[in-house]
């Protein structure tokens, strides 16, 4: 029995061999490269507005200068999912992160929109698989009872690109223009290329387990009904919000009566408070149990979904509160909801599920970012109308995750 012990003791430590203060220095850096992911894409919204001024464009092309990021991540996930497991993580995400500069230059030096989509096509596809080797690193490197509180890290760059990021951008696109922001992202994309390379450790655990033929790798990663649960959960989980997000700046414009000056306070204080709702939900779901938090969360976060996109002409200080909630629910549903698509797969597969599940999960941001497009109309003033409608969907989405999470395993 103590012989046991001692050999899953060892197997453990060969198959999660980083040491606290190494753990540590990984989150940091890979939450750094999620962070300008996660504001390149977040700053097209506020930028919604100026851009629809500045381009002459309709609400729908506005939705596609969005849901194209998505759908190119999508289908740069297909691709990668085929052989991603078969480098070395630290290499390929150093090589998917420096296209991802790339792409985020080019939309600084867009002259036109049909420019900026294409830009936003290179920026997403690369940032996208980019994400889904983090998760995979996350996955290798942290112990299954410590991927809460690891994900509550990782996701935390969603509360400093809304703290700081959002609020910057602005600031820079109200006095130099939209470009700015994506040159600023594309100077920093550059510095974190650099720490990442000399911070990383190499990262190929996986590749000692054997290797097998691309298609019999996928062939068994789609052969599994628990992955397709988990697909499914993705799916879900993903156009709940993304039905809502969109739409939610030239919303507050246009419906609620803020002003463009006014918008970054929506992100300073969501930020803020999703900056200590992250980490306090990640370190519940390891406390607690990740299918008992992600209910609880996602019950929670229907309220400020059918509140938000129904949101009259209201004082700032009211909007502050229901977007400040919204930020909070929503993104803290997927803490626990990516640790357990995470533990859901073994580990030799999980660089390929993952890419699969990126693309599947950009997809479905497309796929709802397009969906809110073609139900929201402008009416009189430019008020955006059926927005509701879009938040009664988004809602059914959260209940749909809640069952769909329950049926899902931990491997």
């Amino acid at each position: 029995m103590i012989r046991k012990n001692k050999e899953a003791a060892a197997a453990a430590v060969n198959r999660f061999p980083l040491l606290p203060g190494q753990e540590k220095i990984l989150l940091y850096v890979l939450a750094a490269i999620q962070f300008t992911h996660i504001l390149d894409f977040m700053i097209v919204m506020p930028l919604g507005p100026r851009l629809m001024g500045i381009f002459r464009i309709s609400p729908a092309q506005f939705g596609l200068i969005v849901s194209t990021y998505t759908f190119s991540a999508g289908l740069f996930g297909l691709v990668a999912a085929w052989f991603i497991d078969r480098f070395d993580r630290k290499r390929a995400l150093l090589c998917l992160y420096a296209g991802f500069g790339l792409g985020t230059l080019a939309c600084a030096l867009a002259p036109d929109y049909h420019f900026l989509v294409a830009a936003r096509f290179l920026a997403g596809g690369f940032g996208g698989v980019a994400t889904a080797t983090i998760l995979a690193m996350i996955g290798d490197a942290i112990p299954p009872q410590r991927r809460g509180e690891a994900m509550g890290t990782l996701f935390s760059s969603f509360s400093l690109a809304s703290i700081a990021g959002v609020p910057v951008g602005l600031f820079l696109a109200n006095h130099l223009g939209w470009h700015a922001p994506f040159y600023l992202l594309a100077g920093l994309s550059a510095a974190i290329t650099v720490m990442a390379a000399l911070t990383l450790p190499s990262m190929r655990e996986h590749l000692r387990r054997g290797k097998q033929k691309p298609w019999e790798e996928m062939r068994f990663i789609l052969s599994r009904a628990n992955h397709w649960r988990a697909f499914a959960l993705t799916v879900v989980m993903t156009m709940a919000g993304f039905l809502i997000i969109p739409y939610l700046s030239p919303s507050l414009v246009a419906n609620v009566g803020l002003s463009n000056e006014q918008l970054p306070l929506i992100y300073l204080f969501g930020g803020a408070a999703t900056f200590f709702s992250m980490r306090w939900i990640g370190r519940l779901s390891d406390r607690l149990g990740l299918l008992r938090i992600f209910i609880a969360v996602s019950i929670i976060a229907m309220f400020p979904i059918l509140i938000i996109s129904r949101l009259p002409p209201t004082p700032l200080w009211a909007a502050l509160i229901v977007t400040t909630c919204f930020m909070v629910f929503t993104s803290g549903r997927f803490i626990p909801g990516m640790a357990m698509v995470t533990n859901s797969v073994q580990a030799q597969y999980r660089g390929g599920f993952m890419s699969l599940n990126s693309a599947i999960q950009q997809f479905a941001s497309g796929l709802a970012s397009l969906l809110a497009g073609a139900i929201i109309v402008s009416g009189t003033g430019g008020r955006l109308e059926h927005y509701g409608t879009v938040g009664l969907i988004g809602a059914g989405c959260v209940a749909a995750s809640i069952l769909l999470a329950r049926k899902l395993k931990a491997v």
